[in-house]
């Protein structure tokens, strides 16, 4: 036979045991001892009751259910489909024609109008060298050309009517061909003296000054062009293979708050041995807002699963055994442990544990534990 263990209300032991104790002792000294033999009692009698409740609800689920309070929750779905992770990044806008410009020919600065971020349009002209020696020698060369020009046109005139020799003819006209030549090489110098702009661009740093003067291949600005822009980024090292040329990219410009989706243009073959990355290349639309030197924010595709499961991740706990999230049947809340797959922004893919039809617990899931009674409400 069953031992059983009746207990009076806690509030009724305490009152019997005062009034018992209430002629034996005498003074403040006595009633605190009193008081803590008590306390005492109090503490043995609740962990007494807790153990039992502990092992009544393990054989009897009813009295498990009837000894909790209900927590009011509110609930979310599990969902079955799509469900894509990208590698997000950020790169650099950039410029093929990213250019320094450098003297051709030697001699003091004349000028330089163009200033640091100065917009610059094809042929405009940034600086000017002194060629007051090269515009010396054109005027000479061309005074010797218009000589023999007159000389050769004689002569040509002679020879068309069979006077003269052949010979004189030919040196009238080489001489005069060659000077033309050496004019031209004199002009194409004294243009070098013009420094000026190869494409639509922006003078991004000015190194030269007024009166300085420069060599032939001596910097004197770095030119970059408004056309032809493109993204670099570094891509960890554990995406080789992933990313292919072609691939979709999404493509965000938090200076302006603009989107656009563009592809990968070409994938590095090096890793950089500092920072065990690759660099890919995104290719850019001719674009208003968009400058050299911007940051873009890149979203990469790396993985799809047109049929998974997947349930929001802050709803996702774990313990020694794993990771679980709370499912409601019948205003119960039952502990499902899962195995999760990969998460993107505040989505987690379920490999295992969940078919995708479940109601979660959303709010009031860290209040919840196996078995416990809710009540759903809707916020």
């Amino acid at each position: 036979m069953k031992p059983t263990l009746k207990f009076l209300p806690l509030s009724l032991i305490v009152l019997f045991a005062y009034s018992c104790s209430s002629g034996t002792g005498e003074g403040l000294d006595a009633k605190k001892a009193e008081l803590e033999k008590l306390k005492a009692q109090s503490t043995e009698l609740a962990e007494s009751i807790q153990v039992l409740e502990t092992e009544i609800a393990a054989l009897d689920p009813e009295f498990a259910k009837l000894g909790q309070k209900t927590i009011l929750i509110t609930t979310a779905n599990a969902r079955k489909g799509n469900f894509e992770h990208f590698v997000e990044v950020t790169g650099s806008v950039l410029s093929k024609k990213n250019v320094s410009i450098s003297a051709e020919a030697s001699g003091l600065v004349l000028e330089v109008p163009a200033v640091e971020g100065m917009r610059a349009k094809k042929g405009q002209v940034l600086a000017r060298i002194n060629a007051e020696s090269i515009q010396r020698n054109i005027d000479e060369l061309q005074n010797s050309l218009d000589l023999a020009t007159t000389l050769f046109e004689k002569q040509e005139r002679l020879w068309k009517q069979q006077i003269g020799t052949e010979v004189q003819y030919l040196e009238a006209k080489n001489r005069k061909e060659g000077l033309d030549r050496s004019l031209k090489t004199l002009k194409t110098q004294l243009d070098k003296g013009v420094i000026r702009a190869p494409f639509d661009g922006t003078v991004e740093t000015v190194q030269v000054r007024t009166g300085e003067l420069v060599q032939p291949g001596m910097a004197m600005f770095q030119f970059v062009g408004e056309s032809d822009l493109f993204i670099e980024a570094d891509i960890s090292e554990s995406y080789v293979g992933v990313m292919s040329k072609g691939d979709s990219v999404e493509v965000s410009f938090p200076s302006f708050n603009q989107d656009l989706k563009t592809k990968i243009s070409a994938i590095g073959s090096i890793i950089n041995p500092n920072n065990r990355t690759f660099k890919v290349e995104i290719i850019l639309p001719r674009m208003a807002n968009l400058k050299p030197n911007m940051i873009a924010v890149l979203r990469i595709k790396d993985y799809e699963n047109t049929d998974g499961v997947v349930v929001p991740s802050h709803l996702i706990l774990s313990d020694n055994k794993g990771d679980y999230l709370f499912v409601v049947a019948d205003n119960v809340a039952k502990k499902m442990y899962v195995k999760r797959g990969k998460t993107f922004g505040d989505e987690s893919e379920i490999l295992e544990g969940l078919a995708g039809t479940e109601v979660l617990v959303d709010k009031g899931f860290r209040e919840v534990g196996d078995n416990f009674n809710v009540n759903i409400t809707q916020l």
